[in-house]
């Protein structure tokens, strides 16, 4: 995920030439992201993409238990639906609003056909799934691997930067099924970075005190993650990308 930024539009656009981001534009309409709403399920036919402009979806994968785990979230860096540049018409995850905000959205066809027609676009959004791919790798070695504490450092910062203050509203409840771990472990962990002055955590509202402080309490996947995302989209031509 990006580090802060406050903006009302989508970064993964942003970045395309203005002709063809005219055009991609004209063919998106203004929806409004509101907070549980269910945009795609697994295995289901994806029927629109969206591209954040603010708040975030969460991805998560149902586990034989019935519970849910977070595997990643989307925010105005990014998109949802990024599957069809694949060929693949399916979600590969359960996808749900959990930052209320708004997004742009295109129906699939349409963003097909931009696909087909706009070369800068097909490049950019490879880039796009190639850093996805990677967060998720780096994701699932943050979950196995790293301290409750350290993994709801990582998620708080992680929740700033889409939500673009420092201040929003998270559930007990929620963080510890984003996390994989039982809610006394989130009451736990957020109690101990609240004593060290890195937030203020009063029945789900979260100020993030000390946001320097609370990222040497992560773990180093917060900016593994954002390295993953520049070197992919925010330089002119990724390294990796073969001529």
């Amino acid at each position: 995920m990006i580090s802060m930024h406050r903006s009302s539009e989508n970064r993964l656009l942003a970045a395309l030439p203005r002709g063809g981001r005219q055009r991609l534009l004209a063919n998106c309409d203004h929806v409004a992201l509101t907070l549980n709403d269910i945009l795609a399920e697994t295995g289901e036919q994806i029927r629109h993409v969206y591209f954040p402009t603010s708040g975030f979806i969460s991805l998560t994968v149902r586990l034989d238990n019935g519970a849910r785990l977070e595997v990643g979230i989307v925010g105005n860096e990014g998109m949802l639906g990024s599957f069809l540049t694949l060929g693949v018409n399916v979600s590969p995850q359960h996808a749900i609003v959990q930052g209320a905000g708004t997004a742009l959205r295109m129906s699939a066809a349409s963003f097909r056909r931009h696909c087909r027609q706009n070369a800068r676009l097909r490049e950019r959004l490879a880039h796009y799934v190639y850093a996805s791919m990677r967060q998720l790798a780096q994701m699932s070695v943050c979950n196995r691997y790293h301290q409750v504490e350290a993994r709801l450092a990582r998620r708080l910062l992680m929740s700033r930067d889409c939500f673009g203050t420092n201040e929003f509203h998270l559930t007990h409840e929620f963080l510890a099924s984003t996390l994989g771990v039982r809610r006394v472990g989130i009451t736990q962990a957020a109690r101990a970075l609240q004593i060290r002055g890195l937030i203020r955590y009063r029945r789900g509202d979260i100020t993030i005190i000390d946001g320097v402080g609370l990222e040497t309490r992560s773990c180093e996947c917060y900016g593994r993650g954002n390295q993953i995302y520049k070197q992919a989209l925010d330089s002119p031509r990724a390294r990796f990308y073969v001529r």
